[in-house]
């Protein structure tokens, strides 16, 4: 068992727990600059919630878009950046069974991680693995419940298929070389430099094509000897749509997760047509509680046993003080990240 977690428990008794917190706010949407430490008031767990004390939190690309004033939080969720967190169950709230105060757990969150304390709904919350620090338990919950969620659940990924990846260095396209393998997949992923193309195939992906220098549908044609991928997974759109289409397999399925070179696309439909692809897509954060805690219990039955067996582990970029926050985000938006950026907040 990992001992990074916090372990005072006897000083976080629901009766003992401070009236405030250290937090990282939005003061205004804008850059990094714009985020800023505070002091807030502790959130109470409702109904069906876990008051989690924070050991760490994951920073993703949503958070970066919230804090530009992109990606407003969810109707009663809390304003504060952040969408995963380690630590350990602080309190409960009213009908919890499944987890004791004292617990080490990982959650997906609503919003709220980057403070010492934050509310989420028990069916979000998973056992943190025993293999996993504080810090790579942070980095686990967004990154894999995206990836379980849209290349396995929606793309239908089956061993013996080919996954293309794109953005393979981030920390979802980390996560997705590692599931896909071992699933069975074969996985080719594109990233921008022979560096993160390099750290790729080192973490399993059996062939890395740098998109600033080398056409990804005519490698993806050569590597698979014309027949191309049965699943992509797409944080891109933008030009890569009609592209995707052209480097899909027959009934290839194209799953779209984010729209970094833009939103609105001309498609030429009669590769979708002659293909017979299937073009999805999903955003995590605005699905029910009990579609995201489907997802949370796939993951405890079919990943977490690889988690704990240490077949698969989250790579890690850079670890960042809570009070850093401003940091982690220009990192992030700088583009050379590989892997997933951490904020520590306990210790």
């Amino acid at each position: 068992m990992r001992d990074d977690f916090p372990t005072d428990f006897p000083n976080h008794m629901p009766d003992m727990l401070p009236a405030t917190m250290r937090a990282v706010e939005i003061s205004r949407p804008g850059g990094p600059e714009v985020l800023i430490p505070v002091s807030r008031p502790l959130p109470r767990p409702g109904p069906g919630e876990v008051l989690i004390e924070v050991a760490a939190a994951g920073v993703n690309r949503p958070d970066c878009l919230q804090r530009a004033g992109a990606y407003p939080p969810p109707p009663g969720a809390s304003d504060l950046p952040g969408l995963e967190v380690s630590g350990v169950v602080a309190a409960l709230g009213a009908g919890v069974t499944s987890f004791a105060i004292g617990d080490r757990v990982c959650a997906l969150t609503p919003g709220g991680a980057y403070a010492q304390f934050v509310a989420a709904p028990a069916l979000q919350v998973l056992p943190a693995p025993a293999s996993l620090s504080a810090i790579e338990a942070a980095a686990v919950p967004e990154t894999f419940f995206t990836v379980w969620g849209n290349v396995f659940m929606r793309g239908r990924l089956q061993a013996g298929e080919t996954l293309l990846v794109h953005g393979g260095a981030s920390g979802i396209g980390t996560t997705a070389i590692q599931l896909a393998k071992a699933f069975g997949a074969a996985v080719i992923v594109t990233a921008g430099s022979d560096e993160r193309c390099a750290a790729c195939l080192a973490l399993g992906a059996d062939h890395a094509v740098n998109h600033r220098t080398t056409d990804f549908v005519d490698a993806v044609k050569t590597i698979t000897a014309g027949r191309g991928a049965d699943v992509i997974l797409d944080m891109v759109a933008g030009d890569y749509v009609n592209r995707n289409y052209k480097a899909a397999a027959v009934e290839g399925r194209i799953v779209q997760i984010a729209t970094l070179n833009g939103a609105e696309v001309q498609v030429d439909v009669r590769l979708l047509m002659g293909k017979r692809l299937t073009h999805t897509g999903s955003t995590l954060r605005p699905q029910s509680i009990a579609a995201k805690g489907e997802i949370a219990r796939q993951l405890k039955a079919h990943v977490w046993p690889l988690i704990e067996a240490g077949t698969i582990t989250p790579l890690i970029d850079t670890v960042f003080p809570l009070e850093d926050a401003a940091k982690a985000h220009a990192r992030m938006e700088a583009g050379e990240v590989t892997g997933k950026l951490v904020l520590r907040v306990a210790g």
